[in-house]
């Protein structure tokens, strides 16, 4: 009964946290004359990586530091093959120039350099200032760029509380629902999987990774619903941006994140996942059901491959 509660009352926290999360950024949006794009890229992305940020700097700091390593990468890898791919499947996300042209090439470019970093077996403080210093620079640019921008095929978004403070009261309340409703559903599923004696192996790669992706999930679906493409986008391509820069940049400032035990498969999923998106919202600015569901099938049998992979080894 305990476990039930958990999991319906974590996503019901979640939903909720969503939406005040998307009402105060949009409000925000409006009132600074920010498009709703950056808002999804940094805000949105900022408060829905926030779960994978305190397990990080956690793992860290309990001398844990590849926890980091395997957080990041299966969080972008859930991010695209997952999230995106329902949220395209929900409704057809339309993608602006600007995330074609600079964004998702960004994106990207970030993931090359996380694979460089790497090379020599660990990311280091010198790594880690470098991702942060690449994660300031990149918001300020953003901001820069988005004032200096008008947002001509921008979408019309609805308003949200009108007094400034109220709108950041909604995201500040919006980022700490996503985070206790995001670990209430995991703690909840975990114990369920127990119950049934599902192994911890399974459990991690399986519900533990969904769960911690469920506030990109919850608000990308959200913002969908309401039309707001911008937002929906913007929170996934950002994150996985984020991800990157900020929360493997905090950690290895922390502490150095070691690559020992990587596996170089699941980081070629995450790239070849992220460098697809470009194509796909290429063709036509628009992410359609059809490549929302190629998505998700390629997510499908990537965690198929990582259950039976898990499952033999525990049979050994």
């Amino acid at each position: 009964m305990l476990i039930a509660l958990s999991i319906i009352g974590g996503f019901i926290i979640l939903t909720l946290g969503a939406e005040a999360l998307v009402r105060g950024a949009s409000s925000i949006a409006l009132r600074l004359g920010i498009t709703p794009l950056v808002i999804g890229l940094t805000i949105v992305a900022f408060g829905t990586s926030a779960p994978e940020l305190a397990v990080s700097v956690k793992s860290a700091l309990a001398g844990n530091s590849g926890i980091a390593l395997g957080n990041v990468i299966g969080s972008n890898i859930a991010n695209i093959g997952l999230i995106l791919a329902i949220t395209a499947l929900i409704r057809p996300i339309e993608v602006q120039s600007q995330m074609v042209k600079r964004d998702i090439p960004l994106m990207i470019l970030a993931s090359m350099l996380f694979w460089g970093l790497l090379l020599d077996g660990e990311l280091s403080l010198i790594d880690g200032t470098v991702l942060l210093s690449l994660l300031v620079g990149y918001l300020v640019f953003s901001y820069i760029s988005s004032k200096n921008t008008t947002d001509e095929d921008g979408e019309v978004i609805e308003e949200g509380p009108k007094n400034p403070l109220l709108s950041m009261l909604f995201i500040a309340v919006g980022i700490s629902m996503l985070v206790g409703g995001g670990i209430l559903f995991v703690n909840g599923a975990v114990d369920l999987a127990k119950a049934f004696g599902v192994s911890e192996v399974i459990i991690g790669l399986t519900i533990v990774a969904i769960g911690t992706s469920m506030p990109e999930l919850v608000t990308s679906v959200i913002a969908a619903f309401k039309g707001q493409s911008d937002i929906a986008i913007g929170n996934i391509v950002g994150s996985n941006v984020f991800n990157i820069l900020g929360i493997l940049g905090v950690t290895a400032i922390v502490h150095p994140v070691s690559g020992l035990g990587f596996q170089p498969l699941d980081f070629i999923v995450m790239l070849a996942l992220t460098i697809v998106v470009l194509p796909f919202a290429w063709s036509g600015y628009q992410i359609g059901r059809r490549r929302g569901a190629v998505l998700l099938l390629s997510y499908l049998g990537y965690m198929s491959y990582l259950v039976s992979q898990a499952s033999a080894q525990t049979l050994v």
